[in-house]
């Protein structure tokens, strides 16, 4: 199985000049906690990722005034990728061995054409895989 059979496609993102406010409601209003960061809309090249723990522990802990700061504010970058003919199983060890929730997937000019997360691999892999990759991403280093 591959990546692209899993993935959730066109996920919607945001760039570096979006606003936090933006972000933030995007995460709401499409269900997810992390969007892909293009560095514009119309190539949605991939430059980054944020999160809402992004968002909590790099703006707000800080004492930030979050309705003043954008995506680059906070956003991770470089982040680590997938390509849509990876293996599931390649996704999955990605994921465990950097312990995250959620990937983005780029094709092969970088641009954003799809994301996986934890549920994504819970509906299509088998109790198993998904308990392992459950269990090592959230464990403490």
């Amino acid at each position: 199985m591959t990546v692209a059979s899993v993935m959730t496609d066109t996920p919607v993102c945001c760039t570096p000049k979006s606003s936090l406010t933006e972000v933030a409601k995007m995460m709401v209003d499409n269900d997810c906690g992390q969007i892909p960061v293009v560095e514009n809309m119309a190539t949605r090249k991939l430059a980054g990722v944020i999160t809402d723990r992004d968002i909590t522990t790099r703006i707000v802990a800080e004492g930030k005034n979050s309705s003043e700061a954008f995506a680059s504010d906070c956003m991770s970058s470089p982040c680590i990728t997938v390509k849509p003919e990876d293996s599931i199983q390649s996704c999955c060890a990605l994921m465990e061995a950097n312990k995250i929730r959620r990937v983005p997937v780029v094709n092969a000019d970088d641009e954003v054409v799809g994301i996986v997360s934890l549920a994504d691999v819970a509906r299509h892999e088998n109790a198993s895989t998904t308990a392992s990759v459950v269990k090592e991403v959230s464990s403490v280093a």
